[in-house]
């Protein structure tokens, strides 16, 4: 049997002030340390130990998962990969939900956070929030830079390197971490659940609690739960 524990990040501070934050790279809150620190704990206490540690280039994550290890007293090898990323919002990146709600209303709202395959309105690449303009992607070509996404297209970037990068650790014999976030996991829920576009609607991802799933040798899910 084959375990994977996946971590979404703790609190940040945009999350904290209720505005979409997406490729935004801000910080954890004071809650969001809190939080890390707690989940590292509880793994610490569950006796978990972890060979190598995936995360997304975010430092949300990042030190999630940088305060998970310390509370755990593991120096192990990390990569970090644009894929794990959070969904990016497009032009609603850095506004307030819910003057976002007032102002195009509930219905439009729903979708634009919640569906499966609308996106929210793109933004240009001139934009500072265009990715193509953060120094950190500088190695990607404009195709793979995203200026808006829905969550079927978080799961489509984010399915090759669940399967050529992190899969075969797994069938390694590695014990593998992943600290990500809310609709990057949404999206690797789904596909290791093999959920349907409507059921993934209602999964939600609590923040900072680790998740455990046991495989079977084909990499079937054969047991999920929470600590």
């Amino acid at each position: 049997m084959y375990k994977l524990v996946i971590v979404r990040h703790g609190e940040s501070i945009w999350n904290k002030k209720n505005i979409f934050t997406g490729w935004t790279d801000v910080e954890l809150s004071e809650l969001g340390r809190e939080q890390a620190k707690k989940a590292g704990e509880i793994l610490l206490k569950e006796k978990y130990v972890f060979d190598i540690a995936f995360t997304s280039v975010l430092k949300r994550a990042q030190e999630t998962l940088q305060i998970i290890l310390n509370e755990l007293n593991l120096v192990i090898p990390i990569e970090k990969c644009w894929r794990l990323n959070e969904r990016h919002y497009g032009s609603l990146q850095g506004m307030d939900k819910d003057e976002i709600k007032e102002k195009y209303g509930e219905d439009l709202f729903k979708q634009w956070r919640r569906s499966y395959d609308v996106r929210p309105p793109s933004l240009v690449v001139t934009d500072a929030r265009y990715p193509g303009n953060d120094p950190k992607y500088s190695g990607l070509s404009r195709n793979k830079l995203p200026q808006t996404e829905s969550l079927k297209d978080t799961e489509l970037r984010l399915m090759p390197y669940w399967t050529e990068g992190i899969i075969p650790k797994i069938l390694d014999g590695k014990k593998v971490l992943i600290c990500a976030h809310g609709n990057s996991i949404r999206a690797l829920v789904k596909i290791i659940e093999n959920i349907n576009s409507e059921d993934i609607l209602n999964v939600e991802i609590p923040l900072a609690q680790p998740l455990v799933y046991e495989f079977d040798e084909n990499m079937k899910m054969i047991n999920k739960f929470y600590l």
